[in-house]
């Protein structure tokens, strides 16, 4: 029975990826099977990552970003991980950190998605699928930065939960943070998730500015330097357009 249940699930994520954004009714059609059946698996699926309710209809059903994080062999071609490979191992070469890629599943949280570890005897480490959320991370803030005002909004309205003294958690504070993170070009962590762990993030972006994905400098907070800063910023939104520029083929 416990067999049945895993296939039925496959099969019911197999049916949303393809069919999306979908009913519970149209899923019901699709298997034969009574509505209770399916709603238990779709949340059962919901609380552990691999699907969301469409944030425009919440009765429709979609894939999370989670799916990214399994990685299967089809998808290492994909433009996104095609196109960030090898700047995400120039990046780490150059500053000899840990670098990472992490992609937003809608406002929920980022996704861990790919990484290129360094070979400092102390490095951060984020294992893929590692989730974390926007408005206390370099990657979610530099993500949040390219957002329309009315996302950003709906997460403040969703409310901010403070992990560390000094994360954003006030609404005008992370309004200010994203305006600089808009000058700048990148997004600053230091101790704002989790304690000893500081990044530097920026947004990969879509043709049209939407942000599709963020690449980070990860380091201990002993080796945060915050007069480095703007060079590691630097280096990282060259690395970002680097990887929306070939993800584009330009």
């Amino acid at each position: 029975m416990e067999m049945k249940s895993v296939t039925r699930s496959l099969r019911v994520l197999e049916a949303v990826a393809q069919h999306q954004p979908v009913t519970v009714g149209e899923l019901t059609k699709l298997f034969g099977l009574p509505k209770s059946t399916l709603q238990r698996t779709l949340v059962t699926l919901a609380e552990a990552g691999w699907l969301r309710a469409n944030r425009k209809d919440t009765t429709r059903w979609e894939i999370g970003a989670r799916v990214l994080a399994v990685r299967p062999a089809a998808l290492q071609g994909s433009t996104l991980f095609a196109a960030a490979r090898e700047p995400m191992v120039r990046l780490r070469d150059a500053v000899n950190e840990t670098i990472h890629l992490s992609v937003p599943d809608a406002l929920q949280c980022m996704v861990v998605v790919d990484r290129v570890d360094s070979d400092q005897a102390v490095r951060t480490f984020h294992t893929i699928g590692d989730t974390s959320p926007l408005h206390a991370t370099a990657v979610g803030r530099a993500i949040l930065a390219h957002l329309p005002k009315r996302d950003v909004e709906e997460l403040i309205a969703a409310g901010l939960e403070r992990f560390s003294d000094t994360t954003p958690v006030e609404p005008d504070e992370l309004r200010a943070e994203l305006d600089r993170i808009r000058t700048d070009g990148y997004a600053v962590n230091r101790n704002q998730y989790r304690p000893g762990v500081c990044a530097v993030a920026a947004a990969v972006l879509d043709e049209d500015g939407t942000p599709l994905a963020a690449v980070a400098v990860s380091m201990p907070e002993a080796r945060y330097d915050g007069e480095r800063a703007p060079e590691w910023g630097r280096l990282v939104a060259d690395t970002a357009a680097e990887i929306s520029q070939r993800r584009l083929g330009a």
